[in-house]
């Protein structure tokens, strides 16, 4: 238990720590507030190795502590939004034996984005966000399927020093 507890931590931390440098070094992208997403490289390697019930409370305390000390309230919701959606599809391809770790990953880029959109729709009131949608689709895509190879490579290697 208290084995479990400790890497619950460390895969916190390390998920708030991934978005933090993510935010001190924006990388220049087609979108303004674009981000790579690299604390997802965090919480689906706790998806893999820990659950779905102990990643999604990975992603759901990295997303609160994130927003308190960095994004504020309206990023939370943008934030919370595309984490939900894209846990929720990523947890279920996941058990899929004919989708890739990689493919999880870009499933997972692609519905977070949406859940964005969605938000966006609510919180402006207006539909010209949907025009948005093939610049960011694309964008999840390459996302995802970088942070799916990092995944790929470093899940081995850790499922082998947790054992």
């Amino acid at each position: 238990m208290s084995k479990k507890v400790a890497y619950y931590g460390i895969f916190t931390s390390l998920a708030i720590l991934m978005g933090h440098i993510e935010a001190l070094f924006p990388i220049p992208l087609p979108m303004p507030g674009m981000k790579l997403g690299l604390s997802n490289v965090i919480v689906l390697l706790a998806l893999c190795i820990m659950g779905a019930k102990d990643a999604f409370g990975i992603s759901a305390i990295r997303v609160l502590i994130s927003a308190l000390l960095f994004k504020g309230f309206l990023g939370f919701w943008y934030s919370l939004a595309g984490a939900i959606l894209s846990f929720a599809v990523m947890a279920i391809a996941l058990k899929s034996p004919k989708i890739s770790i990689v493919g999880v990953s870009i499933l997972g880029g692609v519905f977070h984005n949406i859940g964005q959109i969605i938000v966006a729709w609510v919180i402006l009131g207006r539909s010209t966000v949907i025009y948005l949608t093939p610049i960011l689709m694309v964008c999840g895509v390459l996302t995802g399927f970088g942070i799916g190879i990092v995944v790929k490579y470093c899940r081995a290697h850790i499922e082998k020093k947790m054992i």
